[in-house]
């Protein structure tokens, strides 16, 4: 599993961070997300998958 983001679209919602936070976080001064490990173990699939869902501008990719 690889995790992608475009930025573009991110609008700093932060659901993604809520999803996986071992995964995504925010940049300080805007918010926008940031990609911890995009290569996230196994075991966060899940997580990574629900945080491309629930993402309201959907800015996360995952490619398998």
């Amino acid at each position: 599993m690889k995790v992608v983001v475009d930025e573009e679209k991110c609008v700093a919602a932060g659901q993604c961070v809520s999803a996986a936070m071992d995964v995504f976080d925010q940049r300080e001064d805007d918010g926008i997300v940031v990609v911890l490990d995009e290569n996230p173990p196994a075991e966060l699939a899940d997580d990574v998958r629900n945080a491309a869902a629930v993402c309201p501008a959907l800015a996360i990719r995952i490619e398998e």
